[in-house]
């Protein structure tokens, strides 16, 4: 099977355990996903078939968008409900202080990776360390935030509820701590659920349930978005026959050759490749100064 299914991740289940539990459905062997959600989180998880599991390193960044919820007086050592509380506080945090805070954690911003999470350090994951007790340093990495807003809060049970919409590799669990911690006072998250990713939303996405449901039936494919799908925000550019040739062979072809829908100005930008009869090959580079789009990935 090739193509994209939008996976609805529950709770408790790995990214990794979404992917066997889907290859045991599908009886397709290459099977990826766009970005690993923790076990406590929920929703938006692209997995990758086939063909699509080629096209995993060349997906264009694209924002995520969560809500998530949190709990403002203490802190744990995971920065979720899942760890141990390792610092408490029980002073007030009016809903004024609290949105006082979150200016300062909107745009581009830096960020600690935690200690539980899948970052190398000197060739091991942090949670390997973490779970041993040893707690190395970790340099500050610039993320970008550009929505952050209070949906709901509860002063008194400093309960509530985050929108959040990021960049590729920000941590929502640490701008939580760092947001409590701006705010005077510790927290953690409680929950999450991924609403947005890869430019699809949680509206799209199927349950496990439902994916079982249709495997049963023989009718799993008809879920599977094609493989263009994952570039959909990337402009397209239709090629004659010879140039199809020429580009399935991992060729570049002559911008001057080609009817693009505008001039293209960002070097290094992808461009969907369709053949003949509106046949999706592939993914290919600008390259502006040699006035090539060069061959990135053949997906057909």
């Amino acid at each position: 099977m090739n193509g994209v299914i939008i996976l609805d991740k529950p709770t408790g289940f790995t990214s990794f355990d979404a992917v066997a539990v889907v290859r045991g459905l599908s009886r397709e062997k290459k099977i990826g996903h766009t970005g690993t959600l923790d076990p406590l989180a929920t929703g938006v998880l692209p997995l990758l078939l086939g063909r699509a599991a080629k096209a995993a390193e060349l997906l264009p960044d694209t924002d995520k968008a969560y809500r998530a919820a949190f709990r403002l007086g203490e802190r744990r050592d995971t920065g979720d409900v899942t760890g141990q509380v390792v610092e408490t506080d029980k002073a007030p945090v009016p809903q004024g202080q609290l949105e006082g805070a979150l200016p300062a954690f909107r745009g581009q911003i830096l960020q600690v990776p935690p200690m539980y999470s899948a970052v190398s350090v000197g060739g091991k994951r942090l949670y390997q360390l973490a779970r041993q007790g040893v707690e190395v340093e970790r340099p500050a990495r610039p993320v970008t935030v550009n929505t952050l807003e209070l949906l709901s809060y509860d002063p008194a049970s400093r309960e509530g509820e985050l929108q959040v919409s990021c960049s590729k590799g920000t941590y929502v669990r640490v701008l939580i701590e760092d947001l409590a911690k701006a705010a005077g006072t510790v927290g953690t998250m409680t929950a999450l659920r991924r609403t947005a990713a890869c430019g699809f939303t949680q509206e799209q996405a199927i349950t496990l349930e439902s994916l079982r449901d249709l495997a049963a039936r023989g009718e799993l494919s008809t879920v599977a978005r094609p493989v263009d799908s994952l570039f959909a925000a990337c402009p397209s550019v239709a090629v004659s026959p010879a140039q199809a040739a020429r580009f399935s062979n991992g060729g570049s072809l002559d911008l001057q050759r080609l009817r693009l829908p505008s001039p293209p100005s960002e070097d290094g930008a992808l461009f969907r490749v369709y053949g003949p009869g509106g046949q999706f090959l592939g993914v290919a580079r600008i390259d502006l100064p040699n006035r090539q789009l060069r061959f990135a990935k053949l997906l057909a």
